[in-house]
């Protein structure tokens, strides 16, 4: 009995169906219009919902079929920027030592001698120790004895050189002495560091009439410097307390040793 009520059940709601599907087919399309409308109002939001999730599936797989070949990962464009910046500032420098050298070159006392450009890896420039470390040494054609230039100024001289590295000799190292004249005068003295950022100049006759800020030239040496170059300036004249017949000079580079990053070794002949 009640399997005979079931199946009557099911065969009324299948009727059912068939009227109502009967009645929108036949029915008016305005009344039609409007049942479409309402279901669309009401479903509207799960509706634009899976239209998205569609639509951004299909975006992506195109992506994927029809990614160019020239995209890098992120991982590579950094370390592509990274290299070409680190290129650009190389370049920077050498442009900056090209500069400075070709300003050396150009001069005609330099004709015929050559310029190592060195860095400066380590300083000591206070005490009775006055000294530079730079990277340059015989295998870039450095021997003991060349002179040190920095800022058109002589420094120093070469006094330990070894394959890559080379020891510069300050002016103001109590062991440094290096032939000087000053100013106009035409005489030859020593000038020895005093190992207090300067160096003196003794027995210059006080018939020189030597002024504060007169130039101090390094006098040429064959082999090692073919024209007398700057060395310092005279920063102090005053009678020798032993001989007052003699001025008692102190002298001062003229560029700030301290703050050096670079500097110039004269070689006189280059081997080509």
């Amino acid at each position: 009995m009640a399997k005979n009520a079931t199946k009557v059940s099911g065969r009324m709601l299948f009727i059912w169906f068939m009227l109502a599907g009967l009645i929108v087919f036949f029915a008016p399309q305005k009344i039609t219009n409007k049942f479409q409308f309402g279901f669309v109002r009401i479903f509207r939001r799960p509706l634009g919902i899976g239209r998205n999730i569609s639509l951004s599936a299909s975006r992506w797989m195109a992506s994927e079929q029809n990614m160019p070949t020239d995209v890098v990962s992120r991982e590579r464009y950094n370390r592509l920027h990274n290299h070409l910046a680190n290129v650009t500032e190389w370049l920077k420098q050498e442009r900056q030592k090209v500069e400075k050298l070709s300003g050396l070159r150009d001069r005609p006392a330099w004709k015929g001698v050559d310029f190592v450009l060195a860095d400066v890896i380590a300083a000591s420039v206070n005490g009775l120790r006055s000294e530079l470390i730079i990277n340059r040494g015989q295998k870039d054609g450095l021997v003991k004895d060349q002179f040190v230039l920095a800022n058109e100024s002589i420094i120093g001289t070469l006094f330990k050189v070894d394959d890559r590295t080379a020891r510069v000799r300050l002016i103001s190292d109590p062991a440094s002495k290096i032939a000087v004249k000053i100013a106009q005068f035409n005489m030859d003295r020593i000038m020895q560091g005093d190992g207090n950022s300067s160096a003196k100049v003794q027995l210059v006759s006080t018939k020189y009439k030597i002024k504060i800020d007169d130039i101090v030239y390094a006098q040429k040496r064959p082999g090692f410097l073919s024209t007398p170059v700057i060395v310092g300036a005279v920063s102090q004249c005053k009678s020798n307390d032993e001989n007052p017949l003699v001025w008692d000079i102190t002298v001062k580079s003229t560029c700030d040793i301290k703050s050096l990053t670079d500097v110039v070794v004269v070689v006189m002949n280059p081997q080509n």
